[in-house]
């Protein structure tokens, strides 16, 4: 009984050190009233992780769609595709558009990636031919 109470308050301690140090590196609560399967009402504690939202969107401009566009394409295709430049966006409904281009008098055709503006979702990789 002795050895079980102790591995308890144990138990006990370290989950309350984990998490003081959750809410110390920025990480909030929330406290809410929960009623149990008996209807007694206690106070929980929920553990969220803050999660930042920027207003112009995880890609705010045409800079950052081409870096995205890059660091797809090049597990993909290689170095290669640095021939592809420069490399062309276009941003509509709320999507990246980003296309590589040939050389003058080249044939064939150049990546193409879409990106959501909103949360830097891939929605689309493809190369023509």
């Amino acid at each position: 009984m002795r050895k079980t109470l102790k591995g308890f308050v144990t138990c006990a301690c370290i989950t309350a050190s984990i998490f003081t140090l959750v809410c110390a590196l920025g990480i909030f609560h929330i406290e809410k009233n929960v009623v149990n399967k008996l209807g007694v009402k206690h106070h929980q504690k929920q553990v969220q992780i803050e999660n930042y939202k920027p207003s112009e969107g995880y890609v705010p401009n045409a800079q950052t769609a081409i870096k995205i566009a890059e660091a797809v394409w090049l597990p993909i295709y290689g170095k290669r595709i640095y021939d592809e430049k420069p490399f062309y966006t276009n941003l509509e409904n709320g999507i990246w558009t980003v296309k590589g281009s040939l050389p003058k008098g080249h044939i064939g055709g150049a990546a193409e990636i879409d990106i959501s503006k909103k949360d830097g979702k891939i929605l689309r990789v493809m190369h023509s031919k």
